[in-house]
């Protein structure tokens, strides 16, 4: 299989060991050791690192609200119009399919450069993975408890707040610090093409042929994702206890 895919692509695995040199003469050379830039633009890399972790974190948070109340309707357990449920489990398929890079480049013809492209871009994606991440929580509900509710005569309000909020809000909040640190990475490459934030910054020294200080970025931007998986990793582990 390995072979068959490799020729219908046309690409020739020897090119790798053709252009190794030049490709280590590359790193070595251009890109090793890394260097930091001017003293003044110091505070502007460290505020566009802030940046795109409060993009990630904002984008997020939105996207889950905005999740949690469709979720509602996309399962049928709960939904008060169960034969829409197949539908709004389509339309949030269908938005997740396509990736934050794909929205970005769409979003940036309208909005411009800029963390507007980066937050709407990543609103979508978070938007439609955590609906069906919160609707798989939520079928994950007992029956007998929504039927239960159902039977005393509780309203549509009632059932979410008193069986879907207290058996699903470890999931719900377990679901969200996944989102981040998916975010917390896509954030730094959609703001690579216009969206803000590190990622713009990064590209501009890479543009600039600096690429001692770009490195030096990377190390930045894998330090800030390194961090922020531990300390979610940390909260989803005390969450599901």
């Amino acid at each position: 299989m390995f072979v068959i895919t490799t020729a219908y692509t046309g690409f020739n695995p020897m090119v790798l060991v053709r252009n190794g040199d030049a490709f280590w003469e590359f790193i070595t050379k251009d890109f090793l050791p890394p260097a930091l830039p001017k003293a003044s633009r110091i505070p502007g890399i460290f505020e566009s690192v802030l940046v795109t972790l409060a993009l990630a974190m904002s984008a997020t948070t939105i996207a889950a609200i905005l999740a949690f109340f469709v979720s509602l309707f996309g399962s049928e357990k709960v939904s008060p119009f169960p034969r829409a449920a197949k539908y709004v489990r389509g339309f949030a398929t269908f938005l997740r399919n396509i990736p934050a890079l794909v929205w970005a480049f769409i979003l940036f013809s309208s909005l411009g450069i800029g963390t507007g492209v980066g937050f709407v871009a990543l609103c979508i994606t978070s938007f439609a993975f955590m609906v069906r991440a919160f609707v798989e929580t939520i079928e994950d509900v007992s029956q007998d408890c929504v039927e239960s509710l159902e039977a005393v005569g509780a309203s549509f309000p009632q059932r979410v707040a008193q069986a879907i909020l207290p058996s699903c809000l470890c999931g719900f909040l377990s679901w969200y610090l996944y989102c981040i640190e998916v975010n917390i990475r896509a954030s730094t490459i959609v703001g690579m093409v216009g969206g803000g934030g590190v990622g713009l910054t990064l590209f501009s020294y890479i543009k600039g042929f600096q690429y001692d200080i770009a490195f030096t970025i990377i190390l930045l931007v894998a330090a800030m994702v390194i961090v922020v998986d531990r300390v979610t990793g940390r909260l989803r582990k005390e969450i599901l206890k």
